[in-house]
């Protein structure tokens, strides 16, 4: 599924407009990138929580060079699936 087949579901669900669905879901997805970037994490009960996490600083060997390489440390986003949505993939 992608954005556009997102928005028409949640049209069909909610009832409401695609127009008005594309700007709920634009909305959502603006505030858990923007929480994220502020380093707090999103929480939706019995859905899951979006965080951020970071990766340490680690060397690393270039196989053509054979040169040690430092990869800096990074924040990357990470999403952790609530125990209600695990159970209803399975």
């Amino acid at each position: 599924m992608n954005k556009a087949e997102l928005v028409e579901s949640v049209a069909a669900k909610s009832g409401l407009t695609k127009k008005d669905s594309e700007k709920a879901v634009a909305a959502v997805v603006d505030t858990i990138v923007a929480t994220l970037a502020k380093g707090e994490k999103v929480q939706l009960v019995g859905f899951g929580t979006f965080e951020t996490r970071v990766h340490k600083e680690r060397t690393n060997i270039n196989p053509q060079t054979k040169k040690e390489q430092v990869i800096p440390q990074t924040t990357v986003p990470a999403f952790k699936p609530g125990k209600a949505f695990k159970d209803a993939v399975k």
